[in-house]
């Protein structure tokens, strides 16, 4: 007896491609970054850089700085790119495959605020601390680049 499912043709989802933009956000003067949080679904408080979708005509550079305004209230510029991040996942039989483009970003002025609704909370932190407090390895694995180019600014 053949199992009826394997003799149909296999229909694969259609492919969607994203790209958002965001990324570690410091504040040389006090040796800290700004990182956000969101409660995930069990009430738990996941740590990450700010980003969000590139909008129409915006360049990855753009909207790092767009997002990081929104998430956080800073106002901050591109120093240097840091990766990008990659991956799949499925949404209402989406299949989305995402690039996120990652930036060192230093501040320049503006005050922590968490007034955004995508975001729960909004913390300075210790740069020595980051690597703990992230979510996501993914994201503690850009942090050596981070490191490096902050070095090299002196």
């Amino acid at each position: 007896m053949t199992d009826a499912r394997k003799s149909q043709p296999q229909r694969r989802s259609k492919r969607y491609d994203e790209f958002s933009a965001g990324g570690l956000v410091v504040d040389t003067e006090r040796g800290a970054a700004a990182i956000i949080g969101r409660r995930d679904r069990r009430g738990r408080m996941v740590w990450s850089f700010p980003k969000g979708h590139l909008e129409q005509g915006e360049s990855a550079e753009q909207a790092a700085v767009r997002e990081v305004l929104e998430e956080t209230g800073l106002s901050a510029v591109v120093h240097a790119p840091l990766g990008d991040i990659v991956f799949w996942f499925m949404l209402d039989g989406k299949r989305i495959h995402k690039t996120v483009h990652h930036f060192l970003l230093i501040v320049t002025g503006g005050e922590l605020s968490d007034a955004d609704r995508e975001v729960d909370a909004v913390e300075w932190v210790a740069l020595a601390d980051v690597h703990a407090r992230l979510a996501y390895a993914d994201e503690r694995a850009l942090l050596p680049k981070a490191v490096t180019l902050l070095e090299e600014l002196g």
